[in-house]
């Protein structure tokens, strides 16, 4: 999977630019707040239809214009498509070919990513719903079904979170609904279970090799993943057993907090190296930073297994947060098989043999040029 061109209108600090990749490596090279993120953001929309910064759509439109656009030309397995978001003051249209995409679910498999940007330290250091995040973001574009399953859900997560709330204020109100609306939770909690748990075990085939080969440390790095219920085997029946046994014997505590305390909306994991040492309180920044990027790299082989094409890698600022070993381990890692986008402040320390196989492209005061 490659994107061919990449078109935007008004968005950010860009009034407008329409470039043509590269098929390998492309470095944008510009200040700071020159708009080099800006450029990943846009690509980062086009394939999640959301950005990886907080705040609300429209504020991608640049100041004092109405719309913005992101267009882009993707080629996957030697198919074209023309991809296009619309962003409107209070809403956003989908477009695959011309045609309006009514549904997102519908549209995510068209162009997958992984980004990388300097903030990826809170992978580690921040609450438990980022990292659910991050997995939500990685299954649902690898997994239609786990997308789907994951949406309904929610919408039954809602609903028996309001229902729960009802039961506490009102006496007489019939408690069998709230049975009915558990086992569809149960149900659609089997499969976001199995799912996560089968991606990190795949991570951890691949992460400490990853680590390893961009750090040249010898330890080794893997993900626990620490779902709020105790499940001992990872079949159908006992994880629907765990789960159901869990919701009755905390029906009480449950009613009087007015929410739903436990399944896979609590999950979370942790980044464990050599066994048993908890990386977010015993690592350094540096050994961090490794292993998140370690941990985003390695599931470029998932995405090619069950997609049969490699994701398209995003790397905000990456060299100032390696060292120089670090930074051509890591170069010369992702010049392989593989799309990647990359920015920086400057080129040095570079090496020759990268930058000649390198589109490069210089970035200054909202206009991107070829170089």
């Amino acid at each position: 999977m490659i994107i061919r061109s990449l078109r935007v209108t008004n968005f950010r600090n860009y009034d407008r630019f329409n470039i043509t990749l590269g098929s390998k490596m492309n470095i944008f090279i510009g200040n700071n707040a020159s708009g080099k993120t800006n450029i990943l953001e846009a690509i980062a929309i086009l394939g999640l239809t959301k950005s990886f910064r907080n705040g609300l759509d429209s504020d991608v439109i640049k100041f004092n214009r109405k719309k913005a656009s992101i267009e882009g030309r993707i080629l996957n397995n030697r198919q074209i498509k023309d991809l296009k978001i619309d962003f409107l003051d209070k809403n956003k249209d989908i477009y695959v070919n011309s045609k309006k995409v009514q549904k997102y679910a519908d549209y995510l498999s068209n162009l997958n990513i992984i980004v990388f940007t300097p903030n990826d330290l809170d992978i580690i250091k921040g609450s438990p719903n980022i990292r659910r995040n991050l997995l939500n973001m990685t299954l649902s574009q690898i997994s239609y079904s786990y997308l789907v399953t994951y949406n309904e859900y929610n919408k039954i997560l809602k609903t028996r979170n309001e229902y729960l709330k009802i039961l506490f204020t009102n006496g007489i109100a019939d408690k069998s609904y709230l049975d009915i609306l558990t086992d569809k939770l149960v149900e659609k909690a089997v499969l976001i279970y199995q799912e996560r748990y089968e991606y990190l075990s795949l991570i951890n085939n691949y992460i400490s090799d990853i680590y390893r080969n961009i750090t040249e440390d010898i330890r080794i790095i893997k993900i626990e993943y620490k779902p709020n219920i105790i499940i001992n085997s990872y079949d159908i029946e006992s994880i629907r057993r765990s789960l159901s046994d869990t919701y009755k014997k905390n029906y009480k505590r449950e009613l009087n907090a007015g929410m739903t305390l436990f399944g896979p909306h609590r999950d979370d994991f942790n980044f464990i190296m050599d066994n048993n040492t908890d990386m977010k309180i015993y690592a350094s920044e540096g050994q961090q930073k490794c292993a998140v990027l370690s941990y985003k790299l390695a599931s470029i082989p998932i995405f090619k297994e069950n997609n049969g094409t490699n994701p398209i890698l995003l790397l905000d600022d990456i060299f100032s947060e390696l060292d120089l070993n670090k930074r051509n381990k890591l170069l010369k890692y992702v010049s392989k098989d593989i799309q990647s986008i990359i920015t920086t402040t400057d080129l040095k320390n570079i090496s020759k043999p990268t930058l000649n196989n390198a589109v490069i492209f210089k970035v200054n005061d909202g206009k991107v040029e070829r170089s």
